[in-house]
């Protein structure tokens, strides 16, 4: 064979070789930044039909490949290495083996008596399941263009090797790769290399997108959700819909209840009123439905005035757990049109926004369920300790009349906190309150059998607190640890400042308590017992609810040696203005004049530990 005739072909298949390069690289790349190949890539979770998918898409580039290069001795040269290997590095190992055997195959069955035929497949397949296995075992280098490279020069080299040792007759194999090697091997090389660099290109500016949309997002959350915590209001809404605009830059931002409009700012405000009914067909059919929507046109929104500027809608319904309570709406006009950014952007809003209603909601149960907790021990409390007052005081009656005054006065005044304690917060000084009334009760009923002090340290009495906290854990160190005694006994309450907290502790020297008693007090899950210990464990119950487990109380107690219980309070915002004093006055408008001349009275009264 003449040597000479053929050298001339090698710059010509060089040509035609980088020209068939770079329509198969356009036309890959566009196709790999369409969905839903675009997020698509090594070590992403995704179902096996999109796998699949990919492995035929690089498969069909394998095959495209084979035909865009001469025919030279019956044979092809070819850019089938470029699909197969950038599939590989791209998909993994199942992605790179199921290309390789459908572009190899597929050059086995047209050519099967070709004398090639069979080393420029089995070329082909290796060529696929190298790269994979590569890509497995370095992913961080899967999409790096050197190693493309550098699989496609060794690759293309072992193909011509195998051209050379299974393709027979030996001299025409010679001379084919003499023609084909050095085009085919830098060709493929190059096109796998600049393949890869593509992807990798289109993958950052994805990643670019996301967090530049996670930015925005985060942006928009952080301004909204405060306005959202008092819930899905119409002036909640407005000022979430309002930063909504600003941030997106859309032509309108529109936010529903369930079947009112309860903003609407932007285009078209002048028609889509707030109060309004819904104006528009979609935002019902989304509602309904409880799928989000992307709008194209004026006739798929459906807004029944003819001059509305509004042209394309985004419509994502929002959330309370599995209920539908309004609808997040995006508008564009033609001006501003929308994208699918957009569309991504605002069904990541809704979630965020349907997940702060849902806490709002949750917040909302739980301070009722902190207000009945409240109310089942007071219920709790209220009668025995009422009808052992009321006979303490009536035997006080005639013995002592002036004595059972005063003890009718702690009384209405103990009852009178009592049944007010459902507020949020109180401050210290009136839970200390609170504790004098009922300790001069049961002193009036035991006598020197129960001696108490309190030290409370200057400054600490505007502290807010929950209420009905303090005075159980006294009521039950008093019927507990004191009562049982035949000597009685002495509990004291001591509230001091620590660490930026209130700390408060309330021990006595009474019978003490086992070690299961103080688990059942500190569990969160024990059951309920009506015996000893539940006024305590429903305030470290609220101390937790309220606080976090780093507040719950600490007990120090054993059989016989006494209890001591001490808890921690944070900081806390101090109440609304105004709110201290209309509670006062309603408190006073329920009192009579006598009574709140008795609790004048009561108030200058001299403190429990120095009564006699």
């Amino acid at each position: 064979m003449n040597l000479d005739i053929l050298v001339p072909e090698v710059p010509g298949l060089f040509i035609n070789l980088s020209q068939r390069f770079g329509l198969l690289l356009a036309g890959g790349f566009a196709i790999m930044t369409m969905a839903p190949f675009e997020r698509m890539g090594l070590g992403q979770k995704r179902p096996a039909w999109t796998t699949a998918a990919v492995t035929v898409l690089f498969g069909v580039f394998g095959i495209l490949g084979t035909y865009t290069g001469n025919s030279v001795f019956h044979s092809y040269a070819n850019l089938r290495a470029m699909g197969v290997i950038t599939a590989g590095l791209f998909g993994g190992p199942v992605v790179g083996i199921g290309a390789g055997l459908i572009a190899g195959g597929h050059r086995y069955l047209i050519d099967i008596a070709g004398f090639s035929a069979l080393p420029c497949a089995l070329a082909t397949f290796l060529e696929g399941t190298v790269a994979g296995l590569i890509a497995r075992r370095f992913p961080g280098q899967s999409l790096d263009w050197g190693v493309a490279m550098a699989l496609g020069l060794v690759g293309e080299s072992f193909h011509m090797g195998l051209v050379l040792a299974l393709a027979r007759p030996f001299d025409e194999a010679i001379a084919l790769v003499q023609v084909i090697g050095a085009p085919m091997i830098v060709i493929n090389a190059m096109g796998a290399a600049i393949f890869v660099r593509a992807l990798r290109l289109q993958r950052n500016l994805r990643e670019h997108q996301d967090s530049t949309e996670a930015r925005r997002i985060l942006s928009i959350a952080s301004q909204t959700v405060p306005h959202l915590r008092s819930g899905l209001t119409p002036q909640s809404a407005r000022a979430t819909a309002a930063i909504i605009l600003v941030e997106t830059g859309v032509a309108a931002v529109a936010i529903t209840g369930e079947s009112t409009i309860l903003a609407h700012v932007g285009a078209g405000q002048d028609h889509h009123l707030a109060g309004a009914p819904w104006r528009t067909r979609a935002t019902r059919r989304s509602f309904e439905s409880g799928t989000a929507l992307f709008l194209r046109d004026r006739a798929s929104i459906g807004c029944a005035k003819a001059d509305c500027p509004l042209r394309e809608a985004i419509i994502v319904p929002l959330r309370k757990g599995t209920t539908i309570c309004g609808c997040l709406k995006l508008y564009g006009t033609k001006d501003r049109p929308l994208d699918q950014p957009l569309f991504e952007l605002a069904k990541g809003l809704a979630d965020l926004f349907s997940t702060q209603l849902e806490l709002e909601d949750i917040g909302i149960k739980n301070q009722l369920l902190a207000h009945a907790e409240i109310r089942r021990l007071q219920a709790q409390i209220n009668p025995h300790f009422l009808f052992n007052s009321l006979n303490t005081i009536a035997s006080f009656c005639r013995t002592a009349p002036g004595q059972a005054r005063e003890l009718l006065l702690d009384l209405a005044r103990y009852m009178r906190r009592n049944l007010d304690s459902s507020r949020g917060l109180v401050r210290l000084s009136e839970e200390m309150e609170q504790i004098h009334s009922y300790l001069a009760i049961e002193q009036a009923r035991f006598g020197e059998r129960i001696k108490s002090a309190i030290d409370v340290e200057p400054g600490c009495a505007d502290w807010l607190i929950p209420p009905l906290l303090i005075q159980p854990l006294v009521e039950n160190s008093v019927r507990h640890g004191l009562q049982a005694r035949p000597e009685g006994g002495q509990v004291r309450v001591t509230a001091r400042f620590a660490g930026g907290h209130l700390e408060v502790v309330v021990e006595d020297d009474g019978l003490g308590m086992a070690p299961e008693t103080i688990g059942l007090i500190l569990s969160p899950t024990a059951p309920e017992s009506l015996g000893e210990g539940v006024g305590a464990r429903n305030s470290n119950q609220r101390l937790v609810q309220l606080f976090g487990q780093d507040y719950a109380m600490r007990i120090e107690s054993a059989p016989g040696q006494g209890a001591r219980i001490a808890f921690r309070v944070p900081p806390a915002a101090p109440p609304r203005p105004g709110q201290d004093a209309d509670a006062r006055k309603s408190q006073e408008s329920r009192e009579s004049p006598d009574s709140r001349d008795a609790h004048a009275a009561g108030e200058s009264r001299e403190p429990v530990s120095a009564r006699p």
